[in-house]
């Protein structure tokens, strides 16, 4: 497209998708100078970072905790692209349906419930698939109030869809849904 642009540069329809693409680029760019870099991208710990079985791992401990305790979200920030997004499936008025979150609108979420509610999330199977720089990892988890629980109040699927960028990992969506009555978790994505 770009090529097609500059062989009729000067034409008005040209120039009206120059100055769209222009202004589109301003916009996008007075955007990212605006983004709280500092509250997005803290420095991560190199060994959470160094694998996908460590950045899944720093995951799940970053959220489970005791009542009260509040969370390293530093930590949690620190393993997301800015980008990020983390999307849970639940029941809607309507059926069922999604709600798009960035890391900062689900610690907004979820740190409210950890001051009143213990939570401890682990994983218990993965089946993960890879290309290049991306991995896609569908970790089934249990959900306990108390690691010592002997039935977990939760079980369902993290996906999640990480990027490595030659020197690190990044999540870059955490897509989740949980296990309900009639609808179990399938056996190929329970431990064996």
């Amino acid at each position: 497209m770009g090529a097609y642009l500059y062989r009729h540069a000067g034409s008005p329809l040209t120039d009206t998708i120059l100055l769209m693409q222009k202004t589109l680029l301003l916009a996008c760019l007075a955007c990212t100078l605006a983004l709280p870099v500092r509250a997005q991208h803290p420095a991560a710990d190199p060994a959470d970072v160094a694998s996908v079985d460590a950045i899944l791992a720093a995951v799940y401990e970053v959220i489970s905790g005791p009542v009260g305790v509040e969370r390293d979200w530093d930590r949690f920030y620190s393993l997301f692209i800015p980008e990020a997004r983390l999307i849970p499936v639940g029941p809607r008025d309507e059926g069922v349906g999604v709600t798009v979150l960035s890391p900062q609108a689900y610690v907004d979420l979820a740190a409210p419930y950890f001051k009143e509610n213990a939570f401890y999330e682990v994983e218990l199977h993965r089946v993960q698939e890879s290309f290049g720089h991306m991995v896609h990892a569908f970790s089934t988890y249990t959900s306990r109030h108390d690691p010592s629980d002997a039935v977990p109040f939760a079980r369902g699927i993290n996906s999640f869809q990480l990027f490595h960028d030659g020197s690190r990992w990044w999540i870059v969506t955490i897509f989740w849904d949980t296990e309900q009555p009639g609808r179990p978790l399938p056996a190929a994505y329970l431990p064996r």
